[in-house]
């Protein structure tokens, strides 16, 4: 259930595009983490009183623990008044009204509305949304000033503004847009479905790569289904179904304590080997050792319904500690960094390796 605070701002910690990060006093209790999205709810300044939901604070939430600002009761936003029918977040108290490229009022509905193919454009599918950085890594240190963007659906963070990793590759010119899919909102286009999504990111926004992964904040409950990685299955299906050429990163940890995500993660076996019923090419990264054996042969099943490409990790490390560096992002999954799950990010990079090669 919700937990519903009243707070004062008492500062700004920093911002990006569409979000503000902010400290606020809750209750007498000190000052707290908390995020706007000014988009929705005005943009927060100091001694603003903020209406709260709380509950990430409660639960102790790690990627989204934040108090989430719902309302400045006493300066409210003004009606929006732009077009757009489409609703996003329906029926929630936040629900927000977007115009998607899809629809009749779109400039781009022509383009779409008979739509129906990808032209064999590579879709690269993760599943965690800390792929993104190190498979745009690896694809464009093989190949410079190819043109990609990033479709986010709905399984994570509704809001793409959410992710700071998101605003400082498209500032550091490594990503070219993001389209949000299904009930996530707030990307330079939106979509109803990650089917109108694609076609979006390829066909308006001149995408040659699309990478599409769930937003921050996956969802999973240690059974075989209950995971909102499963998605990525769904996505091969679509980038096949669309004449594009599904690539499906594989997420592979040796630094996770969980035993069922050491090496190939039962959720890259599950979405790829069980929901994704279209073929794929999937990158196994050439790890070495007795570590890089686990991950090959526990990778050899999916080869019975998808192309298993071997792809070598040589150099790739020092491309991932550069793109941390020159595109201020912070390289991290599960809390983990760069070399507390080498693997991780050597995996999600060798898959855009492989893509640049497919260009």
């Amino acid at each position: 259930m919700i937990r519903w605070r009243k707070g004062t701002v008492e500062g700004i910690r920093r911002e990006w595009p569409g979000a503000v990060e902010l400290d606020v006093e809750i209750g007498g209790d000190g000052a707290h983490r908390a995020l706007a999205y000014p988009a929705l709810v005005g943009r927060p300044e100091p001694g603003d009183t903020v209406l709260l939901n709380t509950t990430a604070l409660a639960m102790g939430l790690g990627t989204g623990g934040y108090a989430m600002v719902v309302a400045i009761p006493d300066r409210l936003p003004p009606d929006p008044s732009g077009p757009g029918h489409l609703v996003k977040a329906r029926y929630t108290p936040l629900q927000a009204t977007v115009l998607g490229a899809d629809e009749q009022d779109s400039p781009h509905h022509d383009v779409l509305r008979d739509a129906d193919s990808l032209g064999g454009a590579p879709v690269v599918v993760a599943d965690l949304h800390s792929a993104l950085p190190p498979i745009l890594a690896g694809l464009l240190a093989a190949r410079p000033g190819t043109r990609v963007v990033y479709v986010m659906p709905d399984g994570g963070a509704l809001p793409s503004w959410f992710s700071m990793s998101i605003a400082r590759l498209k500032d550091a010119g490594a990503l070219a847009a993001t389209v949000t899919a299904g009930q996530a909102f707030g990307g330079d286009l939106e979509a109803v479905t990650v089917h109108t999504a694609l076609l979006a990111a390829r066909l308006v926004l001149d995408a040659e790569v699309v990478v599409l992964a769930q937003g921050p904040g996956n969802l999973g409950t240690g059974t075989r289904w209950g995971f909102s990685g499963v998605s990525a299955g769904e996505a091969v299906n679509a980038a096949s179904v669309l004449g594009g050429r599904p690539v499906a990163s594989l997420r592979v940890s040796e630094g996770d304590r969980r035993e069922r995500h050491i090496g190939v993660s039962h959720h890259s076996l599950t979405a790829y080997g069980r929901v994704a019923l279209a073929r794929a090419d999937v990158p196994v990264p050439e790890l070495g050792g007795e570590f890089g054996a686990r991950v090959a042969a526990q990778a050899a099943p999916l080869g019975d319904r998808h192309a298993l490409v071997p792809v070598a990790v040589d150099g790739l490390r020092d491309v991932l500690a550069g793109a941390e560096q020159d595109w201020g992002v912070r390289l991290s999954t599960m809390g983990r960094r760069l070399d507390e799950d080498l693997a991780y990010f050597l995996t999600a990079a060798a898959a855009g390796r492989h893509t640049a090669a497919l260009l």
